[in-house]
């Protein structure tokens, strides 16, 4: 079984053929889908899709680049939508410097809002990082300090400092499927050093789809192929590589439920 640990599936992109992309995904043997909140007013529907499905969960949070359209959210408006069995991770948040679409203070506020309602919940922090490498790191460690909290680093394409920063702080890294692109050999290289019970594997669909797909639409049966890569990057059979992931995913979400069958 594979997991598809972070994916969007209330955007517009899968409006008409969700049923068909959940079919899809169980079909290619992806057997649990987290579905990530990006902004506190999409929650409902975020939380409704997961309700639908069996074997789909989803996150409570607000990205970066939503973090300043609306005043801050609280750590207490967060833990309040955590109360349902299928909300299983805070985020996502974090840090984006790459479009500088919101004051750098404010995204700074909310990530820090959102490890506070991590830290009181137990559940793990969904870290969303572009070009901000070194404040991630000073927030996440002085954060710690304040006390300790789980997460992962989405959608890895940042450097093996951060890499090596988050894994010594307990953190899990997670690999796109940008990671397929011929390009992204500095991401290959960057976390040769991770160990491997540290690594999860997602889409981030509808975007970002590996190769073969490029250019089109993503969606969470092309985890595969995310899953071949890092196999072959790590240098252990696709098999163990999903059964790997797999096993982070329940270690660090252990909230969500393993299917039985």
């Amino acid at each position: 079984m594979l997991v598809d640990s972070h994916c969007h599936l209330n955007f517009p992109d899968f409006k008409d053929d969700l049923d068909g992309v959940v079919e899809r995904a169980r079909t290619a043997g992806v057997g649990v889908m987290q579905t990530i909140c990006t902004e506190m007013s999409e929650f409902d529907e975020v939380h409704g899709i997961a309700e639908r499905y069996e074997g789909i969960y989803c996150s409570v949070g607000v990205h970066p680049n939503d973090s300043g359209e609306q005043k801050i959210v609280t750590a207490e408006e967060l833990i309040a939508k955590t109360l349902s069995a299928k909300v299983i991770g805070i985020g996502e948040t974090g840090l984006d410097y790459h479009y500088e679409r919101t004051d750098r203070v404010l995204q700074k506020q909310s990530f820090q809002a959102h490890i506070e309602a991590a830290r009181a919940t137990g559940l793990p922090i969904i870290v969303h990082t572009r070009d901000a490498d070194e404040d991630t790191i000073q927030i996440l460690s002085s954060e710690m300090k304040k006390g300790a909290f789980k997460g992962v680093i989405h959608c890895f394409t940042s450097s093996k400092l951060l890499a090596d920063q988050c894994v010594a702080m307990g953190f899990y890294i997670s690999l796109s499927g940008i990671i397929t692109f011929k390009n992204a050999g500095m991401i290959r290289d960057a976390i040769a050093d991770v160990p491997l019970d540290r690594l999860l594997v997602e889409t981030d669909s509808p975007y970002l789809a590996p190769i073969p797909y490029r250019g089109k639409r993503n969606e969470p049966s092309y985890v595969v192929h995310t899953n071949k890569m890092l196999a072959e990057t790590k240098g252990i059979s696709e098999a163990d590589c999903a059964k790997i992931t797999t096993d982070n995913f329940f270690r660090l979400f252990d909230k969500a439920k393993r299917p039985t069958a």
